[in-house]
């Protein structure tokens, strides 16, 4: 019999840790949780099918690493990386190294709840689906040639403060800028619009 799907956590801080152990039990799914990356990479060998959550700094092998090696493994596990607001440009990166999915600390319940979902999803069935491509290649069709600069400077992860100072106007007019791309694009989140914008690149 083919075992449950596990949500593998991975975070140096114990009570994060627990806490999204303890919510993702409540909401039903196998959690299995590790102090390290390292750590989880000793047991590779026995992981079950399922997703990986991960921050991105930590002691040893940082999120990154993980990332990585898992890539050179061939492992068929999605990864959710958690970030600080620091960090986003840093996550960004990981998303276009593999990563499914980015958490912004703090971060709610249900954004995790829904990130691991999805991931697990990509884990079933990693084919991108031909239609959700071209709903999002006619979404950001409808971007202006500003609004497309401030999208492609965001996913290089740059902050607000940057994409003034480079495109030469105010960090008031990049967020209204912003604000525009996530309503035309319809993306619920920045980590939701860098996924539609690198599913569209790659395809």
């Amino acid at each position: 019999m083919t075992p449950p799907p596990t949500v593998h956590v991975i975070d140096d801080d114990e009570a994060l840790r627990d806490s999204i152990r303890m919510f993702l039990l409540n909401e039903g799914l196998e959690v299995q949780t590790y102090a390290s990356a390292d750590a989880f990479l000793a047991e590779l060998d026995s992981k079950p099918a399922g997703c990986i959550v991960t921050d991105v700094r930590m002691p040893g092998m940082s999120g990154m690493d993980l990332l990585a090696e898992i890539a050179r493994l061939g492992v068929a596990l999605p990864v959710i990386v958690v970030t600080g607001h620091a960090d986003v440009p840093l996550a960004v990166r990981a998303m276009k190294k593999g990563a499914v999915d980015l958490l912004e600390k703090p971060f709610q319940g249900e954004d995790l709840i829904d990130a691991v979902r999805r991931a697990l999803d990509v884990g079933r069935d990693s084919q991108l689906n031909a239609h959700s491509v071209q709903e999002a290649q006619a979404r950001l069709a409808t971007l202006t040639a500003r609004e497309t600069e401030v999208l492609d400077r965001l996913v290089r992860g740059q902050p607000n403060k940057i994409i003034a100072y480079e495109m030469g106007i105010s960090p008031r007019t990049v967020e209204v800028h912003r604000a525009n791309v996530m309503k035309k694009t319809q993306a619920g989140s920045l980590s939701e619009l860098v996924r539609m914008f690198l599913n569209v690149e790659r395809n």
